[in-house]
């Protein structure tokens, strides 16, 4: 009951102006030191304002080509794997479910894996993710329609087993891949990472991204219908499996936008969601735009940890494991996890 008297405005209001601190913080961050004043004065020269130049070329180039495409990435990364794991938690009524239930990971990896092996560059390799990843969900999506019996049991089950050939093709092509040069591009990429992000990839993603984020906002309020069972649901108006199936192709589309960008980052879709919920309750209305902000501040600050702790680039993915790991031991041995 306490959980509905929550400062919601106040809590994401604060979770915002946190990630726009970090934002800010995070364009100092780096092997060539910009004080914060330039940063500010810096975008807002970028963004067309009248300010005086008093900063170098070379920091305008570091701030603007550099650092501004990977940190706005990470945070729309963030965003949309943690969106995409409190759906899927509340379209299937499971707090172990994630952003990579359905296989749309394993297919990016499979996409990405042969894309490398072919010798393609950079752009074709994300093209190649994207695409392998909304195949592997329309498989999964075509079994589960031709498999009898429930269609939300056919749907995991399938996209285990869809995952489980993909994840074999991956294996394959590592076998066959030159160990000088394909296979460590493959296995960097496999360990998800945002280093050499470009414009070019900012804006590739952020269009499927906004698409499928904002349609799960406008159907936020709806999920929580689907706490109280198909045939209630059914009673006040909203059918049950076009719900799920909806916010199931959404968080699809965001979640392969995502990994064909950034490699393969887990655990956030698990973690996040959960973490969203000790702040402010089960409630989707609140959940889900709390899941944005708090995606997006966990990812930028993991990928500032990825980019200054070590003279070398720790990949994400490792440390996103560190963090997800011991996190889903928690979830697994408390009986709240289930609630």
């Amino acid at each position: 009951m306490q959980q509905r008297h929550r400062p919601y405005g106040i809590i994401l209001s604060a979770l915002a102006a946190g990630l726009l601190l970090l934002f800010l913080v995070s364009c100092c961050l780096g092997r060539y030191p910009v004080p914060l004043d330039q940063i500010v004065r810096i975008l807002l020269s970028g963004l067309g304002g009248s300010v005086e130049k008093t900063w170098s070329n070379a920091m305008e180039a570091a701030v603007l080509r550099i650092r501004l495409p990977r940190i706005a990435l990470s945070c729309l990364v963030g965003c949309s794997l943690s969106t995409a794991g409190a759906a899927y938690q509340s379209a299937f009524q499971n707090p172990m479910a994630s952003s990579d239930l359905l296989g749309a990971s394993s297919g990016a990896a499979f996409g990405a894996a042969l894309a490398l092996l072919l010798g393609a560059k950079a752009g074709m390799v994300t093209a190649s993710a994207f695409a392998f990843s909304l195949l592997t969900v329309a498989l999964v999506t075509l079994v589960s329609v031709r498999a009898p019996g429930r269609r939300t049991v056919s749907l995991i089950l399938g996209g285990v087993m869809v995952s489980s050939l993909f994840s074999a093709g991956t294996s394959y092509i590592k076998l066959v891949a030159d160990p000088s040069n394909q296979l460590p591009e493959i296995t960097y990429w496999l360990m998800g990472s945002l280093s050499g992000t470009s414009a070019q990839s900012v804006r590739f993603a952020c269009v499927p991204m906004a698409l499928g984020l904002l349609l799960l906002l406008l159907l936020r309020w709806r999920l929580n219908l689907l706490t109280l069972g198909d045939d209630e649901a059914r009673a006040l108006g909203v059918h049950a499996g076009r719900l799920r199936l909806a916010v199931v192709l959404c968080s699809t589309l965001v979640t392969a936008a995502s990994v064909s960008v950034s490699g393969l980052i887990g655990w956030i879709g698990l973690v996040v969601p959960h973490l969203s919920r000790k702040l402010v309750g089960s409630d989707m209305r609140a959940l889900l735009p709390c899941s944005m902000l708090l995606g997006a501040l966990f990812l930028l600050l993991v990928d500032d940890v990825s980019r200054n702790l070590l003279p070398t680039e720790i990949p994400i993915g490792i440390l996103t494991a560190f963090i997800g790991a011991p996190f889903f031991l928690y979830l697994v041995t408390r009986k709240e996890a289930a609630e």
